[in-house]
């Protein structure tokens, strides 16, 4: 049997039907569209859930052909096409207007409005066929300056309301508008440092188009945030929510597990299945839980080739991770207790609304774990209500994103210690003065973010960290010596220096740190580990025995002399 492509980074509808791709079949969500009869419905999923590709399908299967082609072919085959003539007889049936906002990224106002210009400029080309139908002049002036990014900012604004009206006029049937990720200029906005000026234009935009438009007979958009009703969606009545909180159409963004477990046995490759699940499950909508369809798509081509590849974060390459940094960057003890009993498999609780701003985020701890929570850095495991507040249990989903917590600690980490001056624990370290080396040590181990408690790498890194700024000395970590390997070993080419050496330990008990140090400091003596330095030329080498209880740490010294 030939291959079946996998379609990675294809969110076109037509494409990856045409080019045989294999498909994951989302197209019920056109009959609980149809069902649920929403004049304006807003989704609300993370980044790279299939948003793009689902509001692609609905595009082929509700919009009139243009210059009579039509695209039936594509649903040949598929879910929607076995309900009924109450759903298959509203396929080509309505005129539809679609905008993608995901390209408006750009550093300033004027060149993101420049790219929505065109955006919007490209939508009205493709319905350039009812120009030439269009009575009166002005409109028709009105239509071609827009078409060709010559009209007015303010025309801009009610653009798609007008180009409703056009269609209405020569289709005689009201106008579908899907608008895809129409909160990524609002958080480039904010993060470049133009929000209020986006705002005002997203607003208007979105007013004259879904609140006063009398030619509009539905409206899909997606986004990865609800940005609050009061600064997007002033006075929509008609707007019908469905965040990640809701159990309506759970299952039609993201891969169910029978659905992933279909796409390993088509391509053979079933006995991966737990990696697949620990990696990428753990998304919750509703009461349904999903997968990641990115990181599910992206993993099992390259099992496929490769039948025992290791998993990778696919999806860190592709969504932003600047909140996991501030809420990291900017943590207080209270917070990194939270974060590290997350990273640990703990859980946490915290009240959850769904009105957000940008401009908001910041303004306290409690709209970081929101905006973390609704962009799918964190997994609800239950919910309460509270008189009207709700209070989510949260957790991290998956290893993937227990991978982006950790690389964004450590690098938060490296960064941390390149500002701050190390002279007073450096000092004591060379100078065996243990009593400061050890309380110097303590006083980073408890500013800082740790996880696996109990787990001897975590330390291990912390202390590689510490030595980091130390630029004329040579670091080794894990090296052969003796009988065995010790943990660190510092020193500099000059003799006259004595090498450090450093073997750690972690105990499960606070009482256990002292005889952890005695047996650190016994296993460098039976591992023979200070043996060839003598031959290099050191008389005598610092040989400490380094023991950690959670933000504790107990340091002791032994003086070993070489020669």
């Amino acid at each position: 049997m030939s291959y079946t492509p996998l379609p990675i980074g294809v969110d076109d509808f037509e494409k990856l039907r045409t080019n045989e791709y294999y498909y994951v079949d989302k197209t019920l969500l056109i009959k609980e569209l149809i069902d649920k009869k929403g004049e304006v419905n807003l989704f609300t999923r993370p980044r790279r859930f299939g948003k793009t590709l689902n509001l692609s399908m609905l595009k082929y299967f509700f919009e009139k052909p243009i210059e009579e082609k039509s695209n039936k072919y594509l649903f040949a085959g598929l879910k929607i096409m076995e309900c009924g003539e109450k759903y298959t007889g509203k396929q080509e049936q309505y005129p539809v207007i679609t905008l993608t906002l995901k390209s408006a990224k750009q550093g300033s106002y004027s060149d993101a409005f420049g790219r929505m210009k065109e955006v919007i400029s490209d939508e009205f080309k493709r319905h350039r066929y009812v120009l030439e139908h269009i009575e009166l002049k002005a409109d028709q002036e009105k239509f071609y300056q827009i078409m060709s990014r010559t009209a007015s900012e303010a025309e801009y604004l009610t653009s798609l309301a007008f180009l409703s009206k056009c269609l209405y006029d020569y289709h005689q049937q009201k106008a579908i508008i899907l608008i895809d990720e129409y909160d990524v200029p609002l958080e480039n906005a904010y993060y470049t440092g133009f929000y209020d000026e986006m705002i005002r234009f997203i607003r208007s935009l979105f007013e004259s188009a879904l609140k006063t438009n009398a030619y509009l007979e539905f409206a899909v958009i997606t986004g990865c945030l609800r940005i609050s009703k009061e600064s997007i969606f002033t006075g929509l009545n008609n707007l019908k929510i469905i965040s990640i909180l809701n159990e309506e159409y759970g299952e039609h963004f993201g891969f169910v597990e029978e659905e992933v477990s279909q796409m390993l046995s088509f391509y053979g490759r079933e006995s991966r299945m737990d990696t697949m699940k620990q990696w990428y499950d753990g998304y919750r909508f509703g009461e349904t839980e999903v997968y990641n369809p990115w990181s599910v798509i992206n993993f099992t081509e390259k099992i496929y080739s490769k039948e025992d590849a290791f998993p990778t974060a696919a999806w860190s390459n592709t969504s932003s991770n600047s909140i996991v940094r501030d809420l990291i960057y900017h943590a207080g003890k209270e917070v990194k207790d939270e974060i590290e009993r997350l990273m640990s498999g703990g859980c946490i609780e915290k009240k959850v609304h769904e009105d957000i701003t940008y401009d908001d985020i910041h303004e306290s701890e409690e709209n970081l774990w929101n905006f973390l929570f609704f962009t799918g850095y964190l997994k609800q495991i239950s919910m309460r209500m509270e008189g009207v507040n709700r209070y989510v249990t949260m957790a991290i989903p998956n290893n993937e994103l227990l991978y982006i917590y950790e690389n964004t600690i450590e690098k938060w980490f490296r960064e941390e210690i390149k500002v701050q001056d190390f002279t007073v624990l450096y000092e004591a370290m060379f100078g065996g003065e243990t009593e400061v080396f050890e309380e110097e040590t303590a006083m980073q181990l408890r500013k800082s973010i740790s996880y696996m408690d109990h787990a001897e790498s975590f330390y291990h890194g912390f202390l590689l960290g510490l030595m980091a700024n130390l630029r004329e000395y040579s670091i080794k970590s894990n090296r052969e010596s003796g009988d065995g390997r010790y943990d660190i070993c510092v020193y500099q080419d000059d003799v006259r220096l004595a090498p450090v050496l450093l073997e750690l330990k972690v105990v499960r008990k606070y009482t256990d740190l002292e005889d952890a140090c005695d047996r650190a400091l016994q296993q460098i003596e039976e591992k023979d580990y200070t043996s060839g330095w003598g031959e290099e030329g050191y008389t005598q080498m610092l040989c400490y025995g380094v023991a950690f209880y959670k933000k504790n740490v107990r340091i002791k010294l032994m003086q070993k002399r070489l020669r």
